[in-house]
């Protein structure tokens, strides 16, 4: 039997909708997926978004947050890995080719692409984290874990194809290669932006452990 309550269950889907329809990562991508390949080709993203992230939230609920909590610069080091990773896909985004060229000039990103990224996201594991912390019932067992998971899987789907469908309604708008291109950088732009708080925390830690040292 779940320990939620309706005002419990009502504040994490309000929290996971406000997570999965702000900007982020996750959300720039699929955008920028949805206006260079269309609908259909952006889906193995989208999917392996959304089950990614349930997957996270989950392994994190069962356990390993707590694990990052005992061995903090493991967590650091995670971040700085999607930090680069990040950096990466941001360059694929700005350089990816006009639309209808060939599938050797670029391609989106597959489902394992996509699910192993959560791994990295600095967005994705902060969202993990709070939902684990504040809106699982702490009386509560596996169970309460596997309803958040739905609950997250659930919201975050439509907001996921929001962002996805928002690209491909802006297909027309950016049939021109100079105007496609502005689109590419401008994603490409806000996902570095989005890495200012993890570059931030990585360059205390390091001071932190030059400190020590």
């Amino acid at each position: 039997m779940t320990g939620y309550t309706p005002q419990l269950l009502g504040a994490l889907g309000l929290f996971a909708f406000a997570s999965s329809i702000t900007p982020g990562p996750n959300n720039a991508m699929l955008m920028a997926s949805g206006a260079n390949y269309g609908f259909a080709r952006t889906l193995p993203h989208l999917a392996g978004v959304v089950l990614g992230f349930t997957f996270l939230l989950l392994a994190v609920g069962f356990g390993l947050g707590g694990l990052f909590a005992t061995f903090p610069t493991a967590h650091t080091l995670l971040k700085g890995l999607g930090a680069a990773y990040l950096v990466w896909l941001a360059w694929k985004i700005a350089t990816a080719g006009a639309m209808g060229e060939g599938a050797s000039v670029s391609r989106p990103l597959t489902f394992l692409q996509a699910a192993g990224f959560q791994w990295v996201n600095p967005k994705a594991w902060t969202m993990a984290v709070g939902v684990a912390a504040a809106y699982v019932p702490r009386q509560g067992g596996g169970l309460d874990m596997l309803v958040a998971g739905l609950v997250v899987f659930a919201i975050s789907i439509p907001c996921a194809a929001a962002w996805a469908g928002s690209g491909v309604a802006l297909r027309r708008v950016l049939e021109r290669p100079q105007a496609l291109r502005l689109f590419n950088w401008s994603m490409a732009a806000l996902l570095l932006a989005s890495l200012a708080p993890v570059v931030v925390e990585f360059a205390r830690a390091i001071g932190v452990l030059g400190e020590a040292a």
